[in-house]
């Protein structure tokens, strides 16, 4: 299957061989050094629109700020963005760059691009929503990246917990002038998103009784880690416990409440059983631009949803394959519900049996870590961690998720599961789950990107979804060849995930181009899959308030397939897999139309070592 499409976004000329060949070119100075050093300052300036991001590179500028969420800083940043573009094109021609250097320069442009297609449709985006909103991602911004090692460190989150209260009431302007225009999310999303919020201001310091909320608890925990290494007294800590309640009581409180208070406002005018964004005016536009996104392609809805019926066909009868090999005997369908009840597919849902999937999870990752050398030469150098979602952000069989660390390694990559119920979580996945946010999955491919020397800063943070999400995919197949899945339960279950994700192809598209509702979309995600009902529903709903993005995956893992195969066809002998997970891995996240072009360079040169 072909995955070719690519849309003008990507038609920037990665002509480098062309470059290479060029009589004229060789006279020309080679700007590529003055380019990059060039791109690293435009991106220091860039980062200094978003004190969050520096801290989530481990860097501690702007440490007592949050990001400035208003359409006012956000137009501000699209203005700067096309400044720096603008002043690019005008200082460096293409044809004096090497071509590593051409991509960087592709990619420059490349997000600003995208970046002024998304303003055109800012107010569509959900503001608030289940799927780790800001309500939530601020709070798990300033207890799991905001690190306390010094005094000022502490005062710095003592005002940051007063920001996030500003920061929601931007965001709830948002999401007023959203409504207005007649954008409103489905009435699970307002309900859910209000449990959250509410679950952020319960306990201590807000009300009495033993059990402290999240913020409140991590704080006194980093205000006790000071005091022990003697770095502040008694007095002083209790001073700064006493500021933590003031901002926590004054600040954070009275915005989550006003939040709360809207959202119960808008429950009444919200769909209980919706469509897609397709009926939203100009839906149909807005989600054709997220698949655009999503996929670095321009492959439409009709399209995608065809190539996810076949692929949905495909696996299934590789599952048909496994069904006879265990000598199960009835329906694939029969077999789904085997998989889904059969109590030895399931751990406890216990204490006991969250960590022993934790235990497990890592045990898994920590044998497919000993032979990525046989696969890779890049190798990551960060650490990874397996730990289970903080209570107050946890949901019954959400999708797991990886974390990634800093790029100085000073915070380690972690693979979070949601456990609060495990009769969601089944072991016949786990594997494969594990693969895929770990190793050879999210943190590898992210922990390498950033590590990468020799390309722009900006190169090693980037995240196309298609490309990330894509190569996870391909990790998770290509555990089995390096003797992964030796349990055939499990092996089964890297093909529940596989159709799992040929399945969101269907029915993202059903759900925003064709006028599914929620229940069609979860009627045909269990006709054709053994995942729970709590999984599906959670799925389903994810994406219905988040549009288009789980199609990237499935689109990006067949074109680094199709790479490959190309790869391996044309170099025959000469292919070597290192050498080519090098290539794919070695230039930090890419459109899948520039990646081709990074693969198609380097079979040439393969080539050409070859015949010299």
């Amino acid at each position: 299957m072909n995955i070719s499409k690519t849309p003008y976004l990507l038609l920037f000329s990665v002509v480098a061989f062309l470059f290479q060949c060029s009589p004229e070119a060789e006279e020309k100075e080679d700007l590529s050094s003055e380019l990059n050093e060039w791109l690293d300052g435009q991106y220091e300036e860039w980062l200094q629109f978003s004190p969050l991001q520096l801290t989530a590179q481990g860097r501690k500028n702007l440490y007592d700020q949050i990001d400035d969420m208003s359409e006012e800083a956000a137009d501000k940043k699209l203005a700067w963005l096309e400044g720096s573009v603008t002043e690019m094109q005008k200082n460096f021609s293409k044809d004096q760059l090497n071509p590593e250097a051409q991509v960087s320069f592709d990619l420059w442009q490349y997000q600003y691009e995208v970046a002024r297609e998304e303003a055109e449709f800012r107010q569509y985006p959900y503001i608030f929503h289940q799927m780790g909103g800001v309500h939530t991602g601020l709070p798990n911004t300033l207890i799991n990246y905001h690190k306390v090692d010094e005094p000022l460190d502490m005062e710095a989150l003592i005002s940051r917990i007063g920001e996030t209260g500003r920061a929601i009431r931007q965001l709830l302007e948002r999401a007023k002038k959203q409504t207005d225009a007649g954008i409103k999310p489905p009435r699970f999303t307002y309900e859910m998103v209000i449990s959250q919020a509410e679950a952020l201001i319960q306990g201590q310091p807000f009300e009495s009784g033993e059990e402290g909320s999240p913020l409140w608890n991590d704080a006194n925990t980093k205000i006790d880690s000071l005091e022990a290494a003697h770095k502040i007294d008694e007095g002083q800590a209790a001073a700064l416990r006493e500021s933590v309640d003031k901002a926590l009581k004054e600040q954070f409180k009275p915005a989550y409440e006003e939040l709360i208070a809207w959202l119960r406002s808008q429950l009444r005018g919200l769909e209980e059983t919706p469509t897609g964004v397709s009926r939203h005016p100009k839906g149909e536009a807005y989600y054709q631009h997220k698949l655009k996104v999503s996929t670095t392609t321009d492959l439409s809805a009709d399209e995608i949803h065809q190539i996810g019926l076949e692929e949905v066909d495909r696996i299934k009868d590789e599952m048909l394959e496994i069904k006879e090999k265990v000598g199960f005997q009835g329906s694939l369908k029969a077999f789904f519900e085997f998989i889904n009840t059969d109590e030895q597919f399931f751990y406890p849902n216990t204490d006991q049996g969250r960590q022993a999937y934790l235990d497990d999870s890592e045990a898994f990752l920590d044998a497919i870590t000993e032979k990525l050398p046989d696969y890779f030469n890049l190798l990551p150098k960060a650490e990874l961690q397996v730990r289970r979602v903080e209570a107050f952000r946890e949901q019954d069989g959400a999708p797991q998720h990886y974390s990634k660390g800093t790029p100085d390694g000073s915070r380690k990559g972690t693979y979070y599961a949601h456990l609060s119920d495990m009769n969601a979580m089944p072991k016949s996945t786990m594997e494969g789950v594990a693969y895929h946010e770990g190793n050879p999955g999210h943190h590898m491919q992210v922990s390498i990107a950033q590590e990468l020397t020799g390309i722009p800063k900006f190169r090693t943070q980037m995240g196309f979804n298609a490309y990330v999400e894509g190569w996870v995919l391909y990790s998770e197949i290509l555990a089995k060849e390096m003797g992964g899945y030796e349990n055939p339960y499990y092996d089964f279950g890297r093909l529940v995930n596989e159709i799992w994700r040929a399945i969101r192809l269907v029915v993202d598209t059903g759900l925003h181009a064709k006028g599914w509702t929620e229940e069609e979309a979860i009627q045909y995600f269990s006709e054709n899959s053994s995942i729970s009902q709590g999984a599906i529903k959670a799925e389903v709903r994810r994406y219905l308030v988040i549009p288009g993005q789980a199609t990237g995956y499935r689109i990006g893992m067949l074109k680094i397939q199709e790479l490959r195969a190309m790869a391996e066809e044309e170099l025959g002998d000469q292919f070597d897999l290192r050498s080519f997970h090098d290539t794919v891995l070695g230039g930090g996240a890419l459109p899948l139309g520039i990646l081709e072009e990074e693969v198609k360079r380097w079979i040439a040169d393969v080539k050409e070592m070859g015949v010299n």
